[in-house]
């Protein structure tokens, strides 16, 4: 008699090389400083540490998420770990900034190779009524690595040196990697031809606009960038076309799982949801710390509310998924969070009070309990259970590629209204040097403030986006039944420890 796999012990499971791919993301912006004066890196260079691992990260995901249905998850998700968890070793050793470079593109492959699996393993282990839950508690994992990772790299950074923001990955991968074969079921794959024409174009496209979008600013916006831009943006529209009259039966992206209404949705609000988040982040940094004076540190702690607040509440609100309409939690998420930007743009000034700031934090921080295990939960719960590694990379797809036009939009917007509000040359100074490099003159403050204040609208109407996009969420179709006679229906049954 086969014993049962608790499908709970597998989301634990995937949620440690999970955490570690979301603390990947926030610890770095921390050791900026020390990487560039360790390595003598010129700011150019310093973006690219980051722009590397986006890059990389954001191009193969339509890929990798069809790999999972073909190969298995559990075998992606744990070759993703190897690479990453290799990758964040050499990035510790790395003696130079171009292979500082090299390396973050590598972990950034592995975090596209994770990421997809992670969201198809739980769309195909947790029936579609339990989903919400299971969400719920992945959602709470963002909020804690929101926390932990400025904080842990401003200790390790003051501690040990930057090089341990990245060989703290390797104990942890391991961990993970030991989990994961325990945990993680070996789930049915399904041996279908492999859109190599639709990789292709996608990869290209992909790499086009994205590259493009992220070296805008650096390159002042240059005819060759537009160039870049039109050109991937005109590959991804060939590659559309090929999916949809030419891929046969086995496209790399099924469009026909955009006829779902809230999937389609879902797709458009995780987009706007990436943008805002980037978009966040820039200017209240560059707020605490050229303002204020605080350091990483002690910035990370000013947002500790939202992380705490998103931990907490992200597994309470999942309990609550399943049993409301769609459209309530993340349109009410969605409108917290904006409201809680409009309050923290009213404290943009020199003498605001921190407290006050701190509670437009843990706004945000309730908003997002409400946005991301819902949205979720909502994107994948009709996706049929053979497609759900491609419906999970679409979905991730459009979240990264919004984070890339966020921070390129954010980034263009500030050094704008840097430009316009402060003396001539002085905004581009203060752009090119680190946020934390020192307070600022007393007759620059108003000037810097107010253009803050004018750049954090711009994530304000991604969010208010967002909100709109969620309130037309239709009511969901009943929950598939557990256990079904089809054998082929079989993925829906949970699966044998032996698996």
């Amino acid at each position: 008699m086969s014993v049962e796999r608790n499908p709970w012990q597998a989301l634990g499971a995937l949620c440690v090389g999970f955490f570690m791919i979301l603390l990947d993301m926030t610890i770095v912006a921390v050791a900026n400083p020390a990487i560039a004066s360790h390595l003598q890196a010129d700011m150019n260079s310093l973006v690219w540490v980051t722009s590397a691992y986006l890059l990389v990260y954001a191009v193969p995901l339509l890929v990798t998420g069809r790999l999972g249905d073909r190969f298995g998850p559990k075998n992606l998700y744990l070759a993703g770990l190897t690479v990453f968890t290799v990758a964040s070793l050499w990035c510790g050793l790395a003696g130079s900034i171009g292979m500082l470079i090299a390396a973050r593109a590598v972990q950034g492959l592995g975090a596209a190779l994770m990421a997809p699996q992670t969201m198809a393993v739980i769309t195909r282990i947790f029936p579609a009524d339990k989903r919400g839950a299971a969400l719920g508690a992945w959602g709470s994992v963002a909020g804690v690595a929101t926390l932990v990772g400025p904080l842990l790299g401003g200790v390790l950074v003051d501690r040990l040196g930057w090089e341990w923001i990245f060989i703290v990955n390797v104990p942890v991968g391991v961990v993970a990697f030991a989990l994961a074969v325990r945990y993680v079921p070996t789930l049915p794959t399904t041996d279908r031809k492999f859109d190599v024409p639709g990789v292709l174009l996608s990869g290209v496209g992909m790499s086009l606009l994205v590259f493009g979008i992220q070296e805008g600013n650096t390159h002042d916006w240059s005819a060759m960038i537009w160039a870049l831009i039109a050109a991937g943006i005109a590959v991804m529209a060939v590659f559309v076309v090929y999916q949809w009259r030419f891929a046969g039966s086995e496209p790399l992206v099924p469009l026909t799982l955009f006829k779902d209404r809230n999937f389609a949705l879902s797709n458009v609000a995780i987009a706007s949801l990436g943008g805002a988040i980037t978009g966040i982040m820039l200017p209240s940094y560059f707020y605490l710390q050229a303002v204020r004076d605080y350091s990483s540190t002690k910035s990370a702690l000013v947002f500790a509310p939202m992380a705490v607040v998103t931990g907490f509440l992200a597994p309470v609100v999942g309990k609550f998924i399943d049993r409301l309409h769609p459209r309530y939690l993340p349109t009410a998420g969605f409108a917290m969070f904006a409201l809680s930007m409009f309050w923290m743009v009213n404290l943009t000034y020199a003498d605001s009070s921190i407290l006050a700031i701190m509670g437009s934090s843990a706004l945000m921080g309730l908003g997002s309990a409400c946005i991301w295990a819902p949205l979720a939960a909502v994107a994948t719960r009709n996706l049929p259970l053979h497609q759900a590694g491609a419906g999970s990379g679409i979905y991730n797809t459009t979240r990264q590629v919004g984070s890339v036009l966020g921070s390129a939009a954010i980034g263009a917007l500030l050094t704008a209204r840097l430009s316009a509000n402060l003396p001539p040359g002085v905004g581009v100074k203060i752009t090119e040097g680190s946020s934390g490099g020192g307070h600022l003159p007393a007759n620059l403050v108003d000037g810097f403030c107010s253009a803050l204040r004018e750049s954090m609208w711009l994530p304000i109407g991604a969010l208010v986006v967002s909100a709109v996009t969620t309130a037309f969420y239709v009511r969901n179709q009943p929950a598939p039944q557990a256990s079904r006679p089809a054998p082929q229906a079989s993925e829906d049954a949970p699966v044998p420890a032996g698996a």
